[in-house]
């Protein structure tokens, strides 16, 4: 599975980054994984054409020590279809960038 990880984490950030999860993602059914959802404006051609697979996210699977963030683009309604794909160039992006700009936001240094 390709993730984005960010490892090492203290206690006390991961304190402050369960606590923004928690408050902007909603609380996890499944023990410390958050869906994120991915924007209309930046899904693949074939995720747009594909309204019954809608919403797709990006899990987060946050633990005390680290968060592994996967690349596969998900849709909650089905487990199998040709729009479940890692993420495309934009896509990958604009995860990163959210992830960098949520620990930035509470004042975590990674």
């Amino acid at each position: 599975m390709k993730q984005y990880v960010i490892d090492e984490l203290r206690f006390e950030d991961y304190e402050k980054v369960k606590s923004y999860m928690d408050e902007n993602y909603g609380f996890p059914k499944i023990d410390g994984i958050y869906w994120i959802p991915i924007g209309k404006d930046i899904l693949s051609e074939i995720q747009k054409n594909h309204i019954q697979c809608q919403p797709f996210y990006f899990a987060v699977d946050l633990e005390p020590s680290r968060m592994a963030c996967e690349l596969l683009v998900r849709t909650k309604n089905n487990v199998r279809c040709n729009c479940i794909n890692y993420a495309t160039e934009k896509q990958l992006n604009w995860f990163i960038q959210l992830i960098d700009a949520i620990f930035e936001k509470i004042g975590v240094m990674v």
